[in-house]
C-alpha cells in the first residue's frame, strides 16, 4: 500500500511539473525550408500564386489522392481559398491574404479539427543558379502547456513535408522549361 501512495505522489508531481514546464516554453513557432530552381520568378509564380496548382507538388495532396478539395475566390488572387477534408492528413482551410508578382505570396491556414492557425509564406528571390524560394509557416500555440510542447516539435514534424513539397515545385517547374 506505501508503493501505491509513493506512486499517486510520483506521478503527481510529474504531472504538475511537466504542466509548470509547458508553461514557460515559448507558445510560438517557425518552421523554413528553401531550395534554389533552376528557373526564373516568372515561371515558378505560377505554380504558387494559383492554389489549383499545389496538388501537383504539395506533399499532403500526393498522400491523400482522395482528398476532396474545394476553391473560392478569386482565381491567383488575394481571397483566393482552399479547403480540404482528409481521412489521413486532416482537414484545413488556406486562404491568400496578401501578394506580389512573381515574389511572394502570403497566406493563412486554418485548423478547424485543433482549433489551430498559422501564417504561411512563399517567396522567390533571384540568385546567380536561379530562384532561391523559400516556405515558411509561423503560428502561436496559445496557452495550453500541451500545445507548447507541440511548438517545440513541430520543426521536426513539417519540415520534412516542406523540404519535400520544394523538391517536388523543382521538379514541377524544371520539367516545363
Amino acid at each position: 500500500m506505501v508503493w501505491l501512495k509513493r506512486s499517486i505522489i510520483f506521478l503527481t508531481i510529474l504531472i504538475v511539473g511537466l504542466l509548470a514546464i509547458g508553461l514557460v516554453l515559448p507558445s510560438d513557432y517557425h518552421v523554413e525550408r528553401q531550395v534554389v530552381i533552376q528557373a526564373k520568378p516568372g515561371d515558378i509564380y505560377p505554380s504558387v500564386v494559383d492554389l489549383k496548382a499545389w496538388p501537383k507538388w504539395g506533399v499532403w495532396f500526393k498522400r491523400d489522392p482522395n482528398m476532396q478539395v474545394t476553391y473560392s475566390g478569386p482565381d491567383r488572387a488575394i481571397g483566393m481559398a482552399s479547403s480540404w477534408v482528409s481521412e489521413t492528413q486532416g482537414s484545413g482551410e488556406m486562404e491568400i491574404t496578401d501578394l506580389k508578382y512573381n515574389r511572394k505570396v502570403t497566406y493563412r491556414l486554418y485548423f478547424p479539427d485543433f482549433d489551430m492557425s498559422s501564417t504561411g509564406e512563399v517567396t522567390l528571390e533571384d540568385v546567380e543558379e536561379g530562384t532561391l524560394v523559400t516556405w515558411s509557416d509561423a503560428g502561436d500555440m496559445g496557452l495550453n502547456p500541451v500545445n507548447r510542447y507541440m511548438a517545440l516539435m513541430i520543426d521536426g514534424m513539417i519540415g520534412p513535408d516542406f523540404e519535400m513539397g520544394l523538391e517536388n515545385l523543382k521538379t514541377v517547374v524544371e520539367n516545363q522549361q
